[in-house]
């Protein structure tokens, strides 16, 4: 019996250890998620960042490992980030298309909004869509220059 609980234990932790928590929430009511982090970016006073991407794309990753490294105290100075799923092209385009189709030459794709849901800024030809070879600087250097340029 210790055995087969052993057993079930370490598959249950491999399976954990195997598929990380992704960061885009395939299953999420994106709209819900926006219209949450709009209301939060006017509580603290601050402009909404909307990353577009899917777990299958390793720029996608590559960024969300960004931001959540070098670039994390920027990005939590200046913004409430909110990640939606693309998935294959095929989810949220109503958003993004509401939001100048950033997601047009590729993923990730990044807008900013004012909390009252304008449009400050949006990726338009790609920028982001070649994270990895942007090396963390890059990324901190592209969200800091985007973050100045709209205060």
């Amino acid at each position: 019996m210790k055995q087969l609980i052993a057993i079930c234990l370490s598959l249950f932790f491999t399976a954990a250890l195997a598929n990380p928590a992704q960061p885009y929430d395939e299953a999420a009511d994106a709209q819900a998620e926006l219209t949450k982090a709009l209301s939060a970016a006017q509580a603290a006073n601050k402009k909404v960042l909307v990353i577009f991407g899917a777990n299958w794309c390793k720029d996608c990753l590559e960024l969300d490992k960004s931001i959540k490294g070098q670039s994390a105290a920027l990005i939590a100075s200046k913004f409430i980030v909110v990640k939606i799923d693309v998935g294959q092209f095929d989810r949220n385009l109503g958003i993004a298309n509401r939001y100048e189709n950033p997601i047009k030459k590729g993923i990730p794709a990044a807008v900013v909004l004012k909390p009252d849901n304008s449009l400050l800024y949006a990726t338009k030809a790609g920028e982001l869509s070649n994270a990895r070879k942007m090396s963390d600087q890059g990324i901190y250097d592209f969200f800091s220059q985007v973050a100045s340029q709209h205060p």
